[in-house]
């Protein structure tokens, strides 16, 4: 077990043949605004194209950390510098009490499982799974017995002897899984494991590597773009984006304190609403104003606005579609959609000129109440003070996040 470092830890993409003659070109010419299509989080600059920024990151010993963020946003690349398939540009990787920069792979003591599984198709599962410790001349008891602990903890005992054409994509999963844990690693790292499984193996994975965690107590490493995965997984998230993390937090903290408009809009299904609003002053009491509705904010949010001395402002005001109430008076609206999920639904409805969203619970409504929400229906709905995000306009970031 080990705790993982990354200190200025920055991935450059030099330049190929006629790149070097466009970017040097751009580079004369000033950073024009990106066109649509174009890539805007790699940053171009004399010596390549930078896939992650500065990445400074504490990660302890027998941490559960999940990296999240859109595609295209470095975590993947950060991954693969860890597990040494991708060189560091500069900075520092330490894993454990050992800088590992130009370590090879084989010798970091970690263990990697892929996307795609990776599996030899002409190996039965148990030599898959056996595969590296053969390699390293385990005596063929002590394979044995790894190999079949392995086997219990993940439950494919009864497919160690089938080639992986012959499994499910779960099972196949597991196999990947095992062949890491019988390596007996300083740190797992998974990179999107569960991308290729179908909505109802997905969750069933995620409990399994739930308890999987606690049986082997390591230090694990997670990459994914869906968000689910890491409030589920993690002990905190890493929150990329443009190769820059944006925020570091457990699941609680970056649900509840996005540090700004982008955390506050990836994090969270359906994704926050976003208005326009003013931040005012009523007798002393901060409060948000929009549309004729005024909402005065929680003791929690006066305290902070009031530590960082917040001025009255034009700001954007996030409002989580759970959050948000029907009420008899409040913000009109008219539903456009209605999407009955079960327990709840959701509400898309037009306000305040835009499109809104309302989670609305069904557990305590009747079937005639719940077909009065249908498309075409007018409502109003209101929310609390306690559950607003507020946001600079300019900047986006949170104006209660501290310095």
């Amino acid at each position: 077990m080990a705790s993982v470092s990354l200190k200025n830890v920055m991935k450059v993409y030099p330049y190929i043949g006629d790149d070097a003659k466009k970017a040097k070109k751009k580079t004369k010419q000033g950073d024009a605004p990106e066109k649509d299509g174009e890539r805007p989080n790699l940053q171009i600059t004399d010596h390549g194209v930078v896939a992650v920024q500065q990445c400074n990151l504490e990660i302890k010993d027998k941490e559960f950390i999940v990296l999240v963020g859109p595609s295209g946003c470095g975590k993947s690349t950060t991954l693969r510098m860890i597990a040494g398939l991708e060189d560091i540009s500069s900075g520092e990787l330490i894993i454990g009490d050992k800088v590992v920069n130009n370590v090879p792979p084989k010798d970091r003591d970690i263990a990697m499982v892929f996307q795609n599984y990776a599996l030899y198709p002409h190996m039965s599962v148990y030599d898959n799974m056996a595969f590296a410790l053969k390699l390293r001349h385990t005596p063929k008891d002590e394979i044995a017995k790894k190999v079949q602990e392995a086997a219990q903890i993940l439950d494919i005992t009864h497919y160690l002897h089938r080639k992986p054409k012959a499994l499910s994509g779960g099972q196949r999963q597991r196999v990947a899984i095992g062949r890491a844990i019988v390596r007996d690693p300083q740190v797992f790292l998974m990179d999107e494991p569960l991308s290729n499984l179908d909505a109802k193996l997905r969750n069933q994975m995620r409990a399994e590597i739930i308890k999987l965690r606690k049986r082997i107590n390591t230090t694990f490493i997670y990459v994914t773009h869906d968000q689910t995965e890491a409030m589920t997984l993690g002990d905190r998230i890493v929150i990329m984006r443009d190769g820059f993390i944006q925020q570091v937090g457990t699941p609680q903290e970056v649900f509840m304190h996005p540090r700004n408009l982008f955390v506050a809009g990836f994090i969270g299904s359906p994704q926050m609403n976003i208005f326009n609003a003013k931040l005012i002053k009523n007798n002393g009491k901060y409060a948000v104003a929009l549309d004729n509705v005024t909402v005065e904010l929680s003791d929690e949010k006066q305290q902070a606005l009031t530590a960082n001395n917040a001025a009255e402002q034009d700001i954007l005001l996030g409002v989580r579609p759970e959050h948000i109430l029907l009420d008899k008076v409040g913000i009109p609206a008219k539903v456009d959609v209605h999407e009955l999920m079960g327990s709840s639904i959701h509400l898309h409805v037009t306000a305040l000129q835009k499109d809104v969203v309302l989670v609305v619970s069904t557990m305590n409504m009747t079937d005639a109440e719940i077909s009065a929400l249908s498309s075409g229906a007018h409502v109003n709905f209101s929310f609390g003070g306690n559950v607003c995000h507020l946001f600079n306009k300019d900047t986006g970031i949170n104006l209660e996040a501290k310095d």
